[in-house]
Protein backbone atom coordinates (compact mmCIF):
# COMPACT_ATOMS: atom_id res chain seq x y z
CA UNK A 1 0.00 0.00 0.00
CA UNK A 2 0.68 3.39 -0.51
CA UNK A 3 2.24 5.50 1.24
CA UNK A 4 -0.51 7.79 1.36
CA UNK A 5 -3.86 7.17 1.52
CA UNK A 6 -4.77 9.57 -1.35
CA UNK A 7 -3.18 8.81 -4.16
CA UNK A 8 -1.46 11.51 -5.60
CA UNK A 9 -2.22 11.42 -9.61
CA UNK A 10 -6.10 10.88 -9.34
CA UNK A 11 -5.99 7.16 -9.71
CA UNK A 12 -6.83 4.50 -6.72
CA UNK A 13 -5.73 1.28 -6.11
CA UNK A 14 -8.20 -1.58 -7.19
CA UNK A 15 -7.67 -5.26 -8.12
CA UNK A 16 -8.55 -7.24 -10.97
CA UNK A 17 -12.73 -7.81 -12.10
CA UNK A 18 -14.09 -11.17 -12.35
CA UNK A 19 -16.29 -9.96 -15.03
CA UNK A 20 -16.93 -6.92 -16.85
CA UNK A 21 -21.02 -5.95 -15.85
CA UNK A 22 -22.06 -6.72 -12.04
CA UNK A 23 -25.89 -7.23 -10.72
CA UNK A 24 -26.91 -5.63 -7.45
CA UNK A 25 -29.74 -5.61 -5.56
CA UNK A 26 -31.16 -3.46 -2.69
CA UNK A 27 -33.64 -5.19 -0.38
CA UNK A 28 -36.07 -3.11 1.04
CA UNK A 29 -37.20 -5.49 4.43
CA UNK A 30 -38.86 -5.03 7.50
CA UNK A 31 -37.11 -3.77 10.83
CA UNK A 32 -38.56 -5.98 13.83
CA UNK A 33 -37.02 -5.51 17.30
CA UNK A 34 -36.30 -7.93 19.24
CA UNK A 35 -37.87 -8.19 22.91
CA UNK A 36 -34.72 -8.89 25.17
CA UNK A 37 -36.52 -11.71 27.31
CA UNK A 38 -36.89 -13.58 23.77
CA UNK A 39 -34.02 -12.40 21.94
CA UNK A 40 -32.57 -15.82 20.73
CA UNK A 41 -35.83 -16.88 19.32
CA UNK A 42 -36.28 -13.70 17.67
CA UNK A 43 -33.14 -13.13 16.13
CA UNK A 44 -33.02 -16.58 14.80
CA UNK A 45 -37.10 -15.43 13.14
CA UNK A 46 -35.39 -12.62 11.58
CA UNK A 47 -33.04 -14.45 10.32
CA UNK A 48 -34.68 -17.05 8.50
CA UNK A 49 -36.93 -14.30 7.33
CA UNK A 50 -33.67 -12.03 6.03
CA UNK A 51 -32.53 -15.69 4.18
CA UNK A 52 -35.62 -15.94 2.19
CA UNK A 53 -35.44 -12.34 1.03
CA UNK A 54 -31.94 -13.63 0.08
CA UNK A 55 -32.78 -16.55 -1.99
CA UNK A 56 -35.71 -13.97 -3.49
CA UNK A 57 -33.11 -11.31 -4.43
CA UNK A 58 -30.48 -13.85 -5.50
CA UNK A 59 -32.76 -15.96 -8.23
CA UNK A 60 -35.49 -13.23 -9.17
CA UNK A 61 -35.08 -11.51 -12.59
CA UNK A 62 -31.25 -14.03 -12.57
CA UNK A 63 -28.23 -14.05 -10.20
CA UNK A 64 -26.50 -11.31 -8.57
CA UNK A 65 -23.23 -10.24 -7.25
CA UNK A 66 -24.01 -8.46 -4.76
CA UNK A 67 -27.54 -8.13 -2.68
CA UNK A 68 -28.03 -5.24 0.12
CA UNK A 69 -29.96 -5.26 3.75
CA UNK A 70 -30.19 -2.29 5.47
CA UNK A 71 -28.70 -1.71 9.19
CA UNK A 72 -30.90 -3.77 11.21
CA UNK A 73 -32.14 -7.04 9.87
CA UNK A 74 -31.27 -9.37 12.40
CA UNK A 75 -31.73 -7.34 15.26
CA UNK A 76 -34.32 -4.35 14.88
CA UNK A 77 -33.87 -1.50 16.75
CA UNK A 78 -35.59 0.09 19.84
CA UNK A 79 -34.62 3.23 21.37
CA UNK A 80 -35.98 1.31 24.83
CA UNK A 81 -32.74 -0.89 25.23
CA UNK A 82 -30.44 -0.49 27.81
CA UNK A 83 -26.43 -1.29 27.35
CA UNK A 84 -27.31 -4.25 28.97
CA UNK A 85 -30.00 -5.22 26.77
CA UNK A 86 -28.22 -4.50 23.84
CA UNK A 87 -25.53 -7.08 24.67
CA UNK A 88 -28.35 -9.72 24.57
CA UNK A 89 -29.31 -8.72 21.38
CA UNK A 90 -26.44 -7.63 19.35
CA UNK A 91 -24.70 -10.04 17.11
CA UNK A 92 -21.03 -11.69 16.81
CA UNK A 93 -18.99 -11.69 13.86
CA UNK A 94 -18.33 -14.20 13.21
CA UNK A 95 -21.44 -15.75 14.56
CA UNK A 96 -24.41 -18.05 13.93
CA UNK A 97 -26.13 -15.55 11.94
CA UNK A 98 -23.08 -14.67 9.75
CA UNK A 99 -22.67 -18.21 9.40
CA UNK A 100 -26.29 -18.38 8.14
CA UNK A 101 -25.46 -16.01 5.56
CA UNK A 102 -22.46 -16.96 4.83
CA UNK A 103 -23.69 -20.28 3.47
CA UNK A 104 -26.55 -18.26 1.56
CA UNK A 105 -23.22 -16.02 -0.25
CA UNK A 106 -21.50 -19.39 -1.11
CA UNK A 107 -24.88 -21.12 -2.76
CA UNK A 108 -25.64 -18.09 -4.67
CA UNK A 109 -21.86 -16.97 -5.34
CA UNK A 110 -22.56 -13.55 -4.71
CA UNK A 111 -21.58 -10.68 -1.71
CA UNK A 112 -24.10 -10.20 0.78
CA UNK A 113 -23.96 -6.74 2.68
CA UNK A 114 -26.02 -6.65 5.72
CA UNK A 115 -25.53 -4.23 9.10
CA UNK A 116 -26.59 -4.98 12.83
CA UNK A 117 -25.87 -4.69 16.28
CA UNK A 118 -22.88 -5.94 17.30
CA UNK A 119 -20.35 -7.13 20.41
CA UNK A 120 -16.94 -7.81 20.09
CA UNK A 121 -14.17 -9.07 22.60
CA UNK A 122 -12.05 -6.68 22.26
CA UNK A 123 -14.05 -3.52 22.87
CA UNK A 124 -16.13 -5.35 26.27
CA UNK A 125 -18.88 -3.61 26.93
CA UNK A 126 -19.14 -1.45 23.74
CA UNK A 127 -21.87 -2.04 21.54
CA UNK A 128 -21.23 -1.28 17.77
CA UNK A 129 -23.20 -0.46 14.52
CA UNK A 130 -21.43 -2.91 11.89
CA UNK A 131 -21.77 -3.57 7.98
CA UNK A 132 -20.80 -6.99 7.39
CA UNK A 133 -19.39 -7.57 3.92
CA UNK A 134 -19.55 -11.57 3.42
CA UNK A 135 -17.73 -12.69 -0.33
CA UNK A 136 -19.13 -15.20 -2.26
CA UNK A 137 -16.63 -18.09 -0.90
CA UNK A 138 -18.49 -17.77 2.79
CA UNK A 139 -15.42 -15.61 4.01
CA UNK A 140 -16.14 -12.15 5.89
CA UNK A 141 -14.74 -9.91 3.52
CA UNK A 142 -14.79 -7.07 5.72
CA UNK A 143 -16.40 -5.13 8.62
CA UNK A 144 -16.90 -1.58 8.87
CA UNK A 145 -17.97 -0.11 11.97
CA UNK A 146 -20.10 3.22 11.58
CA UNK A 147 -18.09 6.31 11.12
CA UNK A 148 -20.34 8.73 14.01
CA UNK A 149 -23.31 9.26 15.45
CA UNK A 150 -25.59 12.52 15.37
CA UNK A 151 -25.27 14.02 18.47
CA UNK A 152 -27.75 16.81 20.13
CA UNK A 153 -30.32 16.63 18.04
CA UNK A 154 -32.93 13.97 19.58
CA UNK A 155 -34.92 15.61 22.29
CA UNK A 156 -33.48 14.14 25.91
CA UNK A 157 -32.29 11.37 23.94
CA UNK A 158 -28.83 10.38 22.43
CA UNK A 159 -27.83 6.96 20.55
CA UNK A 160 -25.22 4.86 22.80
CA UNK A 161 -23.76 2.53 20.02
CA UNK A 162 -19.72 3.62 19.71
CA UNK A 163 -18.91 4.62 16.62
CA UNK A 164 -14.94 5.24 15.06
CA UNK A 165 -15.51 9.10 16.18
CA UNK A 166 -16.52 7.87 20.03
CA UNK A 167 -13.21 6.28 20.20
CA UNK A 168 -11.25 7.65 16.99
CA UNK A 169 -7.82 7.83 18.80
CA UNK A 170 -8.10 4.19 20.52
CA UNK A 171 -9.37 2.90 17.25
CA UNK A 172 -6.81 4.38 14.91
CA UNK A 173 -4.08 2.70 17.22
CA UNK A 174 -5.44 -0.54 17.17
CA UNK A 175 -6.57 -0.52 13.48
CA UNK A 176 -4.75 2.00 11.35
CA UNK A 177 -5.31 5.12 9.93
CA UNK A 178 -6.44 3.73 6.13
CA UNK A 179 -9.38 1.73 8.77
CA UNK A 180 -10.93 5.25 9.39
CA UNK A 181 -12.17 5.44 6.28
CA UNK A 182 -12.54 2.14 4.88
CA UNK A 183 -12.73 1.32 1.21
CA UNK A 184 -13.01 -3.42 0.97
CA UNK A 185 -11.17 -3.65 -3.16
CA UNK A 186 -13.02 -6.80 -4.37
CA UNK A 187 -13.10 -8.49 -7.82
CA UNK A 188 -16.73 -6.75 -8.68
CA UNK A 189 -15.20 -3.32 -7.72
CA UNK A 190 -14.19 -1.25 -4.87
CA UNK A 191 -16.81 -0.60 -1.94
CA UNK A 192 -17.91 1.45 0.77
CA UNK A 193 -20.28 1.26 3.27
CA UNK A 194 -22.05 3.88 5.16
CA UNK A 195 -25.20 4.57 7.47
CA UNK A 196 -24.67 8.10 7.84
CA UNK A 197 -26.64 10.72 6.40
CA UNK A 198 -26.40 14.37 5.29
CA UNK A 199 -22.50 15.25 5.69
CA UNK A 200 -21.30 15.00 2.50
CA UNK A 201 -17.36 15.20 3.55
CA UNK A 202 -17.61 11.41 4.66
CA UNK A 203 -19.43 10.55 0.81
CA UNK A 204 -16.33 12.40 -0.87
CA UNK A 205 -13.57 10.93 1.69
CA UNK A 206 -14.92 7.38 0.43
CA UNK A 207 -14.02 8.62 -2.96
CA UNK A 208 -11.32 10.10 -2.26
CA UNK A 209 -10.29 6.54 -0.85
CA UNK A 210 -10.98 5.23 -4.61
CA UNK A 211 -14.72 4.07 -3.52
CA UNK A 212 -16.80 2.63 -7.11
CA UNK A 213 -19.68 1.45 -5.25
CA UNK A 214 -21.38 3.09 -2.39
CA UNK A 215 -23.53 1.20 -0.30
CA UNK A 216 -25.64 3.54 2.05
CA UNK A 217 -28.12 2.33 4.54
CA UNK A 218 -30.73 4.29 6.68
CA UNK A 219 -33.42 3.26 8.79
CA UNK A 220 -36.53 5.22 8.64
CA UNK A 221 -35.40 6.99 6.14
CA UNK A 222 -32.94 9.25 4.35
CA UNK A 223 -33.50 12.06 1.73
CA UNK A 224 -32.65 10.91 -2.40
CA UNK A 225 -30.98 14.85 -2.76
CA UNK A 226 -28.34 13.66 -0.40
CA UNK A 227 -28.00 10.54 -1.58
CA UNK A 228 -28.08 11.61 -4.92
CA UNK A 229 -26.01 14.91 -4.61
CA UNK A 230 -23.19 12.47 -3.53
CA UNK A 231 -23.63 10.13 -5.94
CA UNK A 232 -23.46 12.92 -8.98
CA UNK A 233 -20.87 14.65 -7.06
CA UNK A 234 -18.39 12.20 -6.55
CA UNK A 235 -18.98 10.57 -9.79
CA UNK A 236 -19.96 7.00 -7.77
CA UNK A 237 -22.55 4.31 -7.91
CA UNK A 238 -24.77 4.80 -5.16
CA UNK A 239 -27.47 2.54 -2.96
CA UNK A 240 -29.89 3.18 -0.91
CA UNK A 241 -31.36 0.97 1.31
CA UNK A 242 -34.17 2.02 3.48
CA UNK A 243 -36.69 -0.18 5.82
CA UNK A 244 -40.12 -1.07 4.77
CA UNK A 245 -43.06 -0.81 6.33
CA UNK A 246 -43.12 -3.27 9.28
CA UNK A 247 -45.78 -5.43 11.83
CA UNK A 248 -43.35 -4.54 14.98
CA UNK A 249 -44.02 -5.42 18.37
CA UNK A 250 -43.89 -2.81 21.08
CA UNK A 251 -44.32 1.17 21.06
CA UNK A 252 -43.54 1.77 17.09
CA UNK A 253 -45.62 2.87 14.28
CA UNK A 254 -45.86 0.34 11.32
CA UNK A 255 -44.46 2.79 8.61
CA UNK A 256 -41.74 5.58 10.08
CA UNK A 257 -40.37 6.90 6.59
CA UNK A 258 -40.62 3.37 5.32
CA UNK A 259 -39.40 3.04 0.99
CA UNK A 260 -37.34 4.69 -0.72
CA UNK A 261 -35.21 2.49 -1.70
CA UNK A 262 -33.08 2.77 -5.04
CA UNK A 263 -30.11 2.78 -6.64
CA UNK A 264 -28.65 5.50 -8.49
CA UNK A 265 -26.23 5.91 -11.28
CA UNK A 266 -22.35 8.31 -11.29
CA UNK A 267 -24.21 11.11 -12.75
CA UNK A 268 -27.00 10.74 -9.78
CA UNK A 269 -29.64 9.40 -12.17
CA UNK A 270 -32.11 6.99 -10.86
CA UNK A 271 -31.53 3.70 -12.02
CA UNK A 272 -34.42 1.62 -9.95
CA UNK A 273 -36.25 3.13 -7.15
CA UNK A 274 -38.75 0.99 -4.96
CA UNK A 275 -42.41 1.92 -6.06
CA UNK A 276 -44.16 0.81 -2.57
CA UNK A 277 -43.29 0.81 1.37
CA UNK A 278 -43.68 -3.19 1.34
CA UNK A 279 -41.02 -5.61 0.94
CA UNK A 280 -39.30 -5.52 -2.50
CA UNK A 281 -35.81 -5.51 -4.21
CA UNK A 282 -34.64 -3.20 -6.61
CA UNK A 283 -31.84 -4.58 -8.79
CA UNK A 284 -29.33 -2.65 -11.42
CA UNK A 285 -26.79 -3.52 -13.80
CA UNK A 286 -23.07 -1.78 -13.16
CA UNK A 287 -20.65 -1.77 -16.47
CA UNK A 288 -17.95 -1.80 -13.53
CA UNK A 289 -15.04 -2.31 -16.18
CA UNK A 290 -15.95 0.67 -18.67
CA UNK A 291 -16.63 2.62 -15.64
CA UNK A 292 -13.44 1.92 -14.30
CA UNK A 293 -11.21 2.79 -17.64
CA UNK A 294 -12.10 6.52 -17.26
CA UNK A 295 -12.71 7.44 -13.79
CA UNK A 296 -10.53 9.54 -11.60
CA UNK A 297 -10.37 10.55 -8.31
CA UNK A 298 -12.92 14.27 -7.65
CA UNK A 299 -11.53 17.28 -8.96
CA UNK A 300 -11.35 19.68 -6.03
CA UNK A 301 -9.15 22.57 -5.00
CA UNK A 302 -8.68 22.13 -1.22
CA UNK A 303 -5.98 24.75 -1.42
CA UNK A 304 -8.83 27.08 -1.52
CA UNK A 305 -10.26 25.84 1.53
CA UNK A 306 -8.29 23.33 3.35
CA UNK A 307 -7.36 25.78 6.37
CA UNK A 308 -10.85 26.35 7.05
CA UNK A 309 -11.54 22.76 7.27
CA UNK A 310 -7.96 22.33 9.77
CA UNK A 311 -9.57 25.37 11.99
CA UNK A 312 -13.34 23.83 12.15
CA UNK A 313 -14.14 22.39 15.60
CA UNK A 314 -16.81 19.87 15.75
CA UNK A 315 -20.01 20.76 17.99
CA UNK A 316 -19.04 17.85 19.96
CA UNK A 317 -15.08 15.79 20.50
CA UNK A 318 -14.21 12.63 19.30
CA UNK A 319 -13.04 10.23 22.18
CA UNK A 320 -15.95 10.82 24.31
CA UNK A 321 -17.00 7.16 24.46
CA UNK A 322 -13.11 6.33 25.54
CA UNK A 323 -13.64 5.69 29.26
CA UNK A 324 -17.64 6.78 29.65
CA UNK A 325 -20.41 4.25 28.43
CA UNK A 326 -23.91 5.70 29.52
CA UNK A 327 -26.52 3.11 30.34
CA UNK A 328 -29.17 4.40 27.75
CA UNK A 329 -30.13 7.29 25.69
CA UNK A 330 -31.61 8.85 28.50
CA UNK A 331 -28.32 9.05 30.48
CA UNK A 332 -26.21 9.77 27.26
CA UNK A 333 -28.51 12.32 26.47
CA UNK A 334 -27.35 13.80 30.13
CA UNK A 335 -23.71 12.84 30.15
CA UNK A 336 -23.71 14.79 26.37
CA UNK A 337 -25.66 17.69 27.62
CA UNK A 338 -22.40 20.05 28.80
CA UNK A 339 -19.63 18.28 26.35
CA UNK A 340 -20.63 20.62 23.47
CA UNK A 341 -18.29 22.94 22.44
CA UNK A 342 -20.91 25.45 20.42
CA UNK A 343 -22.39 25.63 24.17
Amino acid sequence: MSEYLVAQDGSYETVPLKKDDIMVMAVQSRVVPVKVENAVQMKRDNLNHMLDLIDAAATWMGPKDLIQFHEFPITGFSFMWTREDLQKVAIEIPGVETEAVAARAKRYGCYIVFGSYAIDPDWPEHILSITTIIGPDGSIVDKHWKLRNIKGVFAGFEVITTTIFDVLDQYTEMYGRDAVIPVTRTDIGNLATTATQYEPELIRAYALKGAEIMLRSATSGADPIDVRAGAMHNNMYTTLVNNSISHNPGPFFEDVRSGGTAIYGPKGEELDIANSVNETGVMARIPIASFRKTRRLPRIHPSLYGDLYDQYQEAYPPNLMSTDLPNDGFSAAKFLKDKSRWG
